[in-house]
Parts: structure tokens; sequence; C-alpha cells
């Protein structure tokens, strides 16, 4: 069996998708499983045992393209594919699928895609409420899965395999001292600072780990390089915290959580990856809600003070923060933090 995976364009959502790929690897192991995806991706499916090949999307996000779709579709018959699924629910991510001549394509309608996909599956998202298991679902037969409730449990989460000598090396490379213990911050966030804990919550944060002997790293893409920057200007201890954010490729990124100690961290991409390193997790969420794409994993703790979603772009706040996140105060997360790592500390013997 060799299946060709159309994945996500997003760091959270490729990261939950590997949920799909370990169960289709359990179900059949000899299933060679290659996956579609932006270049940027490779940094993570590389370190996804059950990935035989990433494949890169060279076609950018929101760009249709439809000649050079059929053209990259037509490369892979050649690769002689059994099954494709396609994980994003546009029309024009069908495509390639459909010009590679796949017997059979998998995906949720989605924008109408009849034709394209010839295993379609209309989504009742009511009965799977995680993304997770909307993903896992395209594993089993049409007929075979109705609900969440009828996926074999429990689910197989994100595992990443990460090396000690790659986490050696991307240490080296910034220079981060070995000899304590590293907390990361992931204080960035998509759609601005509306999902964002306050800097300054963050800096009163790091100032109480510092005192704990900790050394804070701080995580994220150039963008976040500016809340990094305030979160370090307003720190006592502010030598102890190296701001990583848009320094890191993303495979050093990996590499350096993979060493910290715990991480805390707004609700993004990168809190998907801390989950699936087994790092303890502090999970802050304002607007967005932890009951669609919650970190998935046993260490991680989600903080939360208002239910329900709130389709926010902008917080209320002055500095354009939620005052759902306004609301959450250091000494809590602190305390969340502390707590979960002294249950990693017994769990891990």
């Amino acid at each position: 069996m060799k299946t060709l995976i159309i994945g996500p364009s997003w760091v959270g959502d490729m990261m939950m998708s590997q949920s799909l790929y370990r169960t289709l690897k359990q179900l059949d192991p000899n299933n060679e499983i290659d996956v579609m995806a932006p270049a940027w991706s490779r940094a993570l499916l590389n370190k996804m045992p059950e990935v035989n090949q990433a494949l890169e999307m060279p076609i950018g996000h929101g760009e249709f393209a439809f000649i050079k779709r059929r053209q990259i579709g037509r490369s892979l018959i050649a690769n002689h594919y059994d099954h494709a699924i396609v994980l994003p629910n546009s029309f024009k991510s069908a495509l390639i699928p459909f010009f590679a001549k796949i017997p059979k394509r998998t995906g949720w309608k989605g924008e109408l895609r009849y034709g394209l996909l010839n295993d379609i599956r209309k989504l009742d998202k009511s009965a799977f409420p995680l993304m997770v298991e909307r993903y896992v679902a395209l594993a089993y037969p049409r007929d075979q899965i109705h609900s969440a409730k009828d996926l074999p449990q429990p689910l197989l989460w994100p595992k990443l395999n990460v090396k000690q000598k790659e986490i050696d090396e991307a240490l080296t490379s910034f220079t981060i001292p070995q000899d304590e213990p590293l907390i990361g911050f992931c204080p960035g966030a998509e759609f601005g600072p509306a999902k964002r804990w306050p800097d300054y919550h963050y800096a009163t944060l790091a100032d109480m780990l510092v005192k704990q002997n900790a050394r804070i790293i701080i995580f994220g893409s150039a963008k976040d390089r500016e809340v990094g920057d305030q979160i370090i200007a307003q720190m006592v201890h502010s030598d102890k915290c190296i701001n990583l954010a848009g320094q890191t490729k993303l495979e050093q990124a990996v590499g350096i959580i993979a060493a910290c100690k715990a991480i805390v961290t707004n609700d993004s991409g990168l809190m998907h990856v801390a989950a699936a390193l087994d790092r303890p997790v502090v999970a802050l969420y304002g607007p967005s809600s932890p009951e669609f794409t919650p970190p998935l994993s046993d260490k991680a703790e989600v903080i939360r003070l208002i239910t329900g979603y709130h389709r926010v772009r902008k917080g209320d706040a002055e500095q354009g923060y939620h005052q759902s996140l306004i609301d959450i105060k250091p000494d809590r997360v602190f305390e969340t933090l502390m707590n979960l790592i002294m249950r990693s500390k017994k769990s891990n013997g």
C-alpha cells in the first residue's frame, strides 16, 4: 500500500496530522506514507517515523495555480499510489491526487469536491469536535466511523522523534548553557495579540522562574521578535533570558524545545510541537477554544477563564490583548508550571 497525504499548511495542523499517519501505520505497518506539504514542514515530517518521504508543495498557500497542480499530479503517476488523503478542505487541494490518477481519494466534502474525491465524507462538526478526530477518522472506511465515539481509543497522539545529537547541536549553535534548567516561552500567536498572554505577564513569570535558577528561552518567528524584546525589557533579570524568535530554523527550535524542562505558551503551532516532544506544557487560552485544538499530551495543562469560541481579531485592551488572557495572573501560571514539572519528575522515576 502506498498513500499520498496532502498535508496542512500550518504548524499546529501539521503536528495534529501525525495522529493520522500513526493510525495508518498501525492499521497497515507496510503502508508507505508520503506527505506533500510546504517546504518548512520537512523539519517536522523528518522527525515522524511513520512518514516515508516528505514531498515539497511548490505552490504557495492560497495560490490556485491550476496548470502547475496538473503538472505536479501527472508527475506523480509513476509513483503508483493506491490511496490519497486530502487534509485541507479547499477545492484546489484535491486537484493533485486527481491528476495523479490515484484510485482512491479520501477527504471531507469541503468546497464541493465531488469528482475530485471519490471517497468523500460529509462532516458533522458536532460528531467530531476535535480536529485530530477529523484527521484520524479518514484512516478508516467511511461506513465504519460515524462519530468520534467510533474511533478506537486512545487516539495515537503526535510524537516527534528527536535525537540527542540534534538537541546538542541546536544548543551549541546558540551558545545556550546546559548547566541550568531551561524554560521555554512561546509568546506569539496567529492573528495578533488577541490570542496572546500579555508581554508584561510573561516578564513577571520569567523573573519568578529565574529565582528558581531557570534560564528563559523565547521561541517564535521573526514577527514574534518584537514581543520577545518587550518581555526582556520588562524583566529585572533580563540577562537570564534569550530571545530566539526569528533566529532559529524550525528544526533548531524543535531541538531546543526538546531540551527545555517545560514550556509556557499561547495557543500556537509551537504549543503542539512542545506537546509532541512530551514536554510539560502550560497552554494559555483566551478567545480561541481548547475544545477544538488542545495540546495533545498528558503533560499539558490548559488555563482558560472563559468558555465557548469567540471569534476575536482585536482584544479589549489598548495593547490589543483580550481581557480573558489579561485576567490569567502570573502567580497561577507559575504554580501550575511547578506542579507540572514535579509531576513529570515523578512519572519519569
